[in-house]
């Protein structure tokens, strides 16, 4: 007995304890997989204590594990300090802050990744979603009520017939939505409570005009469709938490508002676009977006403005390639805004480059200045070599390798076919080169086949000399190989709303 006793506290002492910090369960490698066997359905946030945006969702994150618990659900939150366990989250690829994965089942193999928003409601809705059924029954007006009071948006089905077509189709629509609930009834009173005469379904919301009524033939892809243009407001600002809303859509062309909310005229702008946006809505989004923001500014230089050039109205494009468009006038009308996403959806719209002017001594130094202006003019130029550096001035790799290119400059100053050249791609944009990530080396090579050659060598002076002299062959790649680069929907962390380099690897890039 003695002996059994024994062993029985020595696999106590050995199982790992899983601390809590305000009802998140903190998780490590020791205990990782017991925390998984102890709760089937956890949810898990890999985060760095520095990340600013780990920070703003820590107080949603507990609030939602706090409800979850208080309802007596057996699902669970869990977070990682990634920056401590590092095994765990390069087991989970983790390249970003926060990253957050779902365990179902206990299976430690593919995890789902979260893809809702980041407010307590919006984690809560897309787990039950992923736990429980599809659909919810209500029997009653109560039930009924209390799904609309508790959810931003809910969509409910009204059928008779629990086994009809349309139900069927409308219970394929609700397994592929993770993030908003949907619910069923076939009872009397709530059809009478809420004015439903007929068969069909209303997406309720507490936004805009409060309800949408389905109309037409019903299909799971059309229902789909009907959510997805009516789940999000006519305009929707821009912050931490609606940024996986606004970025994660169906919706790639953005429209954006630029404005501070603390200008008199504020509400008088806001009116004139959301009237503009009813005529788009699911194909255009309308964003707002606070230009006095600190956190905004790197939004508005991205955009070539500046917080006194608010406000202000810019399109954009979220496809392949990030495309921005930029209105003839700075009215901001309801008619002129029309006029302007009209220009856009026929496709007679050109694209908006920025460009600074072309500097007075930009060929005198020598790293040559390219602006957007003249780099078509330089840069394939079919009788010189042109290697350029797109840098942003508040990189801190552009700053490390400032130096070694400007020896690089001098060495080919005197140089009559190669040139060392450097732009600013916060400033300036050309249609021949996109620029995701810091310091970004192209080459140029001289010739009529306006080829452009990626540069994936040492950055050092060596380096450099020998993929000139090799004309571009040593060090070099075919343009768009460069694994450093981002996708263009990587736009200062702000599409998937993370702070990079996870593994606290130095990739030698900084995001744009």
């Amino acid at each position: 007995m003695l002996k059994f006793l024994l062993l029985c506290t020595l696999a106590v002492a050995s199982r790992a304890e899983v601390a809590e910090e305000e009802d998140v369960l903190v998780l490590k490698k020791s205990n990782f997989d017991e925390a998984l066997k102890a709760h089937p359905n956890i949810l898990v946030e890999f985060y760095a204590p520095w990340c600013g945006h780990c920070k703003a969702l820590a107080p949603e994150y507990a609030k939602a594990a706090g409800m979850l618990k208080a309802e007596g659900s057996d699902v669970r939150l869990g977070k990682v300090d990634a920056t401590e366990e590092t095994e765990l989250a390069q087991e989970y690829g983790v390249r970003g802050y926060p990253t957050i994965k779902f365990f179902k089942g206990g299976e430690k193999e593919s995890p789902k990744e979260y893809s809702a928003g980041r407010q307590a409601d919006d984690i809560v809705s897309w787990l039950k979603k992923r736990t429980g059924p599809a659909v919810t029954p209500l029997a009653s007006v109560a039930e009924t009520e209390s799904m609309i009071a508790d959810n931003e948006v809910a969509v409910i089905g009204f059928f008779k017939d629990a086994d009809s077509a349309s139900a069927k189709a409308f219970e394929k629509a609700a397994e592929a939505i993770d993030d908003i609930p949907f619910a069923m009834t076939s009872d009397d009173a709530v059809y009478s409570k809420f004015e439903v005469s007929k068969d069909g379904v209303v997406l309720f919301k507490k936004f805009d005009e409060g309800r949408n009524t389905f109309d037409g033939e019903l299909t799971k892809e059309k229902l789909l469709a009907f959510v997805k243009a009516n789940q999000l407001p006519l305009v929707i600002e821009f912050t931490e938490q609606t940024a996986p809303k606004i970025f994660g859509g169906d919706i790639k062309s953005h429209i954006l508002m630029f404005l501070p909310k603390a200008a008199s005229d504020f509400q008088a702008k806001m009116d004139e676009f959301k009237k503009a946006a009813e005529g788009f809505k699911g194909r255009i989004l309308f964003i707002f977006i606070d230009s006095d923001v600190d956190d905004n500014q790197r939004i508005l230089e991205f955009f070539g403005l500046k917080k006194e050039e608010c406000p202000a109205i810019r399109l954009i494009t979220l496809e392949d390639e990030m495309t921005k468009y930029k209105p003839e006038t700075n009215d901001i009308t309801a008619e002129s805004i029309i006029a302007f996403c009209t220009l856009f959806a026929e496709g007679k719209l050109k694209p908006h480059l920025m460009s600074q002017d072309i500097p007075e001594d930009w060929d005198k130094t020598p790293v040559r200045v390219l602006v957007g202006k003249n780099f078509e003019e330089v840069a394939f130029d079919p009788s010189k070599n042109v290697f350029v550096e797109f840098y942003a001035p508040w990189c801190g790799h552009c700053k490390q390798l400032s130096p070694i290119w400007e020896k690089l400059g001098e060495k080919y100053m005197d140089s009559s076919d190669t040139i060392v050249a450097k732009m600013d791609s916060t400033a300036n944009e050309i249609e021949a080169v996109k620029v995701h990530s810091f310091p970004t080396l192209k080459f140029f090579p001289a010739g009529d086949e306006r080829k452009v050659i990626d540069y994936n060598g040492e950055r050092t002076l060596e380096g450099f000399t020998k993929f000139l002299e090799s004309g571009g062959k040593e060090g070099g790649a075919p343009a768009g190989d460069d694994e450093d680069d981002l996708d263009a929907e990587d736009l200062d962390d702000v599409d998937e709303g993370q702070d990079s380099d996870s593994d606290g690897e130095d990739d030698g890039h900084d995001e744009l």
